[in-house]
């Protein structure tokens, strides 16, 4: 296990965030772009291929980032390690744009940077419904997921992890341009997230206020969605707000029907997503905790 990285990994996105250079998905984007114009066909086939080709890339380029790494002297070797792992790790940045969502002139607009589904006839609550939904289902896409793998891995876990789930949010969609080209990518991040999901929904349960409520959500509409993974920690976020989310939405241009998880208790309003950002030090302090307490047992 790779506590020691992982841990410095952390720290380095909670204090520096994102790097002014191209991001690492960003080139992963690049590649999948590249591909799809130069190879697409709307069969399973090609879309394997480039599920194959970008996880062989991505594996190549950081194992042999690991062995020049490993010519450095072992501190040094850690903070270079720990620079590139943090490029996985998204906390900063997830909570930075669901949080401008409470300050934004157009929230509409805030909103479309963030989901797949179509923002401009949305109602005021159905605005910070997606941004509760979004907060709740990326904590594991882009903090827990890639953290899971970093530990098991190192810097290939997550650098595979994250180009997974890159095509995931890229291709992975049932329209008629994707839905067999992008099947093999959907398959891939559903097995690759189904325990990190599971994972971030158990650590929302501890950090509700009514835990109980929370964990009866989790437990009754975890699994209600067509994702066998999104709904875990959307219904814990549902239950420990108490507020009900999911629910009918728009996607490219078609309403896609969808249950309703958690109770309709409270409203769905700036303060319910403001209340749920402030998770974020709870789950900062119980990451870097296991991760300390981890360190100094291996």
């Amino acid at each position: 296990m790779f506590f020691k990285l992982a841990a410095l990994a952390y720290l380095v996105d909670m204090v520096f965030g994102e790097f002014p250079c191209k991001h690492p998905i960003v080139l992963m984007g690049d590649f999948i772009n590249a591909f799809e114009r130069r190879f697409y066909r709307n069969r399973i086939l090609p879309g394997a291929l480039l599920v194959i080709s970008l996880i062989a890339l991505v594996l190549a380029i950081s194992l042999t980032l690991v062995y020049l790494c490993g010519l450095l002297p072992s501190w040094l070797s850690l903070i270079v390690l720990a620079i590139f792992a943090s490029t996985g790790l998204a906390m900063n940045m997830l909570h930075e744009s669901v949080a401008a969502l409470l300050t934004a002139e157009h929230p509409k607009q805030a909103l479309s940077y963030l989901v797949s589904r179509d923002t401009k006839d949305m109602t005021e609550t159905e605005i910070y419904k997606a941004g509760l939904e979004t907060w709740a289902e990326n904590l594991s896409d882009g903090v827990i997921a890639p953290l899971f793998y970093l530990l098991l891995f190192g810097l290939p876990g997550i650098i595979v992890y994250k180009a997974i789930n890159t095509m995931d949010s890229m291709i992975a969609y049932k329209t008629g341009r994707y839905l067999y080209f992008g099947k093999t990518a959907a398959i891939v991040d559903d097995i690759a997230n189904y325990i990190p999901a599971r994972l971030t929904a158990l650590l929302i349960v501890v950090l509700a206020e009514d835990k109980q409520r929370a964990w009866q959500c989790l437990l009754r509409d975890g699994n209600k969605l067509e994702s066998p993974n999104a709904g875990f920690p959307i219904a814990a976020m549902a239950g420990a707000l108490g507020v009900a989310l999911g629910g009918d939405a728009s996607y490219h241009g078609q309403i896609k029907h969808k249950p309703a998880l958690g109770l309709p208790i409270n409203p769905v309003d700036k303060f319910t997503l403001a209340k749920a950002l402030q998770m974020k030090t709870g789950i900062n302090l119980i990451v870097l905790t296991l991760l300390a307490a981890g360190t100094l047992m291996s």
